[in-house]
Parts: C-alpha cells; sequence; structure tokens
C-alpha cells in the first residue's frame, strides 16, 4: 500500500500529538500543516511538536498547502462546534479531499444541527468524498461501541454507558474544559456561558437512538460539578477542598417516559476508581467494563489516525463512526 499523504489542519495540543503518533507510523507521511496562529506560522512542524525538523513550514493558508501538497486526506483539528467548522469542510472538500476530523458536534450531528449537517453532506457528494468526524468520545466509547455491542443481542431495553476518568492524566486544557480548580461560582458562571460541558453527550445519544431505531421523545443533559473533599495538587494545579475538581455530566434519552439511553461523563482530578462501563439490557444482557479507562489523549489521537484508510475509501457524503467499515489499527 502506498502511504496515505495527510496534510494536517489546527496545530494545537491535540495537532501535535497526532504529528508524533503519525511519525511511529508506517503507512503514513505528513505532507502539510495550517494553523492561523502567529507564534505557529513558519515554524518547523517536526520542532514544534518536539521532533526532529521535518522540513515543513506551518503555512496560514489551506487553500495554498492543499494545492501545492495534494493531500489523500485532510485531519482537522481546529474547533469543537459544527457552526465553526461547517466552512473549513467545505473549503478543504471543494479540493475532492475527504476529511477526517475530531470536532465533536461532527460525530453525529444529524438532530442538534441538521442544517449545517445537509450543507456538508451536500459538499461532500458533489466532490464524491467523504467527511467523519471521530474521536474516543464522542465517536467510540459511548456511542459507537455500545451500538456493536448489541450485534449478539435478539432484543435491546436500554443501553448504560458509565465514563469515568482521572483527569490528572489528560491534557492541561482539558482539565480547564472540565471546570477543575474553580470555584462553585465560577463553575455556575461558565456553566451558564455554556463553556464548561463536555462537548458531544447529545450527539453520542442520537447516534445510538439511530442506529436502534428508537424514536426519541425527549432528551436531557444534566451536568453537575464534582466538589474536592480533600486538597488535590497536580504539577498544574493546586485544586482547596469545597472546590471544583471536574465535573459530572448526565445525559438520558427518552421514549416517552422510559429512558432507554443514559449516559454518564464524569471526569474530575484525582478519581479514584477510573473505567469505562457499558450494560446493554436485553437478550443476553451484556455488561463491559474497561478497568482504569481508555486515555482519552491517546485514543483520539489513535482513532483519527486509524479512521484515514477507511474514510478514503467510504461513501462520499457526511459519515458517522457506524457507517465506514469497522476502524482498526494498521501500519
Amino acid at each position: 500500500m502506498n502511504k496515505i499523504k495527510v496534510v494536517q489542519i489546527g496545530i494545537g495540543p491535540l495537532g501535535q500529538k497526532i504529528t508524533q503518533f503519525i511519525a511511529q507510523r508506517e503507512g503514513i507521511e505528513v505532507v502539510g500543516a495550517v494553523d492561523v496562529s502567529p507564534e505557529l506560522i513558519d515554524k518547523d512542524l517536526g520542532e514544534v511538536c518536539g521532533l526532529d525538523s521535518m522540513d515543513i513550514k506551518i503555512q496560514s493558508s489551506t487553500t495554498k498547502c492543499i494545492e501545492s501538497m495534494k493531500p489523500d486526506a485532510v485531519i482537522l483539528t481546529t474547533v469543537s462546534s459544527m457552526e465553526k467548522i461547517t466552512p473549513q469542510i467545505e473549503k478543504i472538500v471543494s479540493y475532492n479531499i475527504p476529511v477526517v476530523s475530531t470536532c465533536e458536534e461532527l460525530s453525529y450531528p444529524w438532530n442538534t444541527s441538521q442544517s449545517l449537517s445537509e450543507r456538508i453532506d451536500r459538499a461532500a457528494k458533489s466532490k464524491q468524498v467523504a467527511v467523519l468526524g471521530t474521536g474516543v468520545n464522542p465517536g467510540f466509547l459511548m456511542d459507537s461501541l455500545p451500538t456493536f455491542l448489541t450485534s449478539v443481542c435478539q432484543d435491546v431495553q436500554k443501553i448504560i454507558v458509565d465514563r469515568i476518568q482521572d483527569a490528572a492524566f489528560r491534557r492541561i486544557p482539558f482539565q480547564e474544559k472540565i471546570g477543575a480548580g474553580l470555584t462553585l461560582e465560577q463553575f455556575e458562571n461558565k456553566k451558564k456561558k455554556d463553556t464548561l460541558r463536555h462537548v458531544g453527550l447529545s450527539e453520542s445519544i442520537h447516534l445510538i437512538a439511530s442506529r436502534m431505531g428508537w424514536k426519541l421523545t425527549k432528551v436531557e443533559d444534566i451536568l453537575v460539578p464534582v466538589i474536592a473533599e480533600r486538597e488535590i495538587k497536580t504539577a498544574a494545579m493546586r485544586i482547596p477542598v469545597g472546590y471544583a475538581a471536574g465535573v459530572q455530566q448526565i445525559g438520558k434519552g427518552y421514549i416517552d417516559d422510559n429512558e432507554k439511553i443514559i449516559l454518564v461523563f464524569k471526569a474530575s482530578v484525582g478519581e479514584s476508581n477510573p473505567r469505562d462501563s457499558i450494560e446493554i439490557q436485553g437478550t443476553p444482557t451484556i455488561k463491559s467494563i474497561i478497568e482504569g479507562g481508555v486515555n482519552g489523549d491517546i485514543a483520539t489521537c489513535a482513532i483519527t489516525i486509524n479512521a484515514l484508510k477507511q474514510i478514503i475509501h467510504a461513501q462520499p457524503g457526511l459519515r458517522t463512526m457506524t457507517d465506514i467499515p469497522v476502524v482498526s489499527f494498521f501500519c
């Protein structure tokens, strides 16, 4: 197999880690990089990512980079919002280039952002390429993996997923995103501004429901702080007793008064029992537990890279992780 040539757009902490991972892999090659940050433009991609020089200058123009490098695919790690990422994707696919993105809202946007989903879908189909939103969560642990586990079920009554993480081992931006170290007042203020929540829980609920054929009548998304019961110290912060150590978010999907989907996302610094668990209530009932949980930063980078082979050959249009052949490691 020829090497997959990739342009990376977005060289923040996640994009940098993806570059590091690709440098360790056979069969994939970064040929170009784009970012809008003045601090990164014209710098060597390898040096920015803590590697040896790659002789690739980070550019500010997506157009110039794609036109000059002619990649097989683009990895897009810029924003979480469908509204912001839609024009970015439209520009990329206009060059007949497929896209794998870590945008959380892109993982299953058909219910939450229907008009934008249709725009992306039309643009991709007109150029005969596919667009995919993926990641560890949303994209895998709390949506596509539970649906795969139902493959052996004669019937399914309810799906419950818990993702409990110790955020002490995650990137600093992630710790800040979940409100670690804030006073409860600061936490509530950020919650009201909608800048604190884990993005993608509603999308995961809708993806599961679509695969099960369930027409939900109500979806809830409840967010509360995880309060530190002891002083917590990390290399990056000190969290006093009574401050927020993180966030707990519970998403529920109902049919009438019946809970059909329950997703519990809890991420806090110093969490004592991290795990990923999935329970399928049906025939048969299945419970799967990953002790310690899956490291989100490693998994998001890996699944984004591993999805490249599938997305290059996928049916044109806006796709989800359940639309394409099962993603696996490859070298």
